[in-house]
């Protein structure tokens, strides 16, 4: 059973999240940021695993600590998730369209951390979401899952697109990755583990 429940609780954020690798629903969210909610959304979707986040964060503030928060945790949840990672593909890559913009994301369960981010955004707020908070997300999410996650725009000009398809894109890359591959004996890796 691939799942994880974390909770998080600071001065700044309550969290919790549930997650399960190889169920599709529910997928329920709710940060008390629209658009954050959106992109989850549309990420849990695309990776085709079941997510349920509750947070209630000081927006009042602004949207940061709720926005890196849920990173952190969602990274969490999914890293002990995947236990051992035997027998997944361990690697995984998609390009996603959104209109006129075109996204990648390439991402290696590898154990280590790493995040290239390489995407400029004209208009820097979405509703409650600064935009400049997409990358804070991805940081916070590839470190704590432990995994090299390389993102790019390729080309595009609307703001809402090319974040939307940084999220579709790396759903759809973890999918791939998280993926059990029966050829895989044991873990996909010369040195035994990830």
């Amino acid at each position: 059973m691939r799942q994880a429940t974390i909770e998080r609780d600071t001065f700044e954020t309550k969290i919790k999240l549930s997650l399960d690798l190889d169920a599709q629903e529910p997928v329920q969210i709710n940060t008390g940021v629209g658009f954050f909610d959106h992109m989850l959304t549309l990420f849990a979707r695309h990776s085709r695993i079941s997510l349920v986040v509750v947070a209630d964060g000081d927006i009042e503030v602004d949207s940061h600590h709720t926005v890196e928060d849920v990173g952190i945790v969602l990274g969490q949840a999914i890293k002990e998730a995947l236990g051992s990672k035997a027998g997944i593909n361990r690697y995984g890559t998609s390009f996603v369209p959104m209109d006129e913009t075109l996204g990648m994301a390439s991402l290696d369960l590898s154990g280590r951390s790493f995040l290239v981010f390489d995407a400029e955004f004209d208009n820097p707020k979405l509703g409650l979401f600064d935009t400049e908070l997409a990358e804070e997300f991805f940081q916070a999410l590839a470190f704590n899952v432990q995994m090299n996650l390389h993102l790019k725009i390729l080309h595009g000009k609307n703001t809402h697109h090319k974040i939307e398809s940084l999220f579709k894109a790396t759903g759809r890359a973890l999918r791939e990755a998280i993926t059990i591959n029966p050829e895989i004996k044991g873990v996909n890796s010369t040195k035994g583990v990830l």
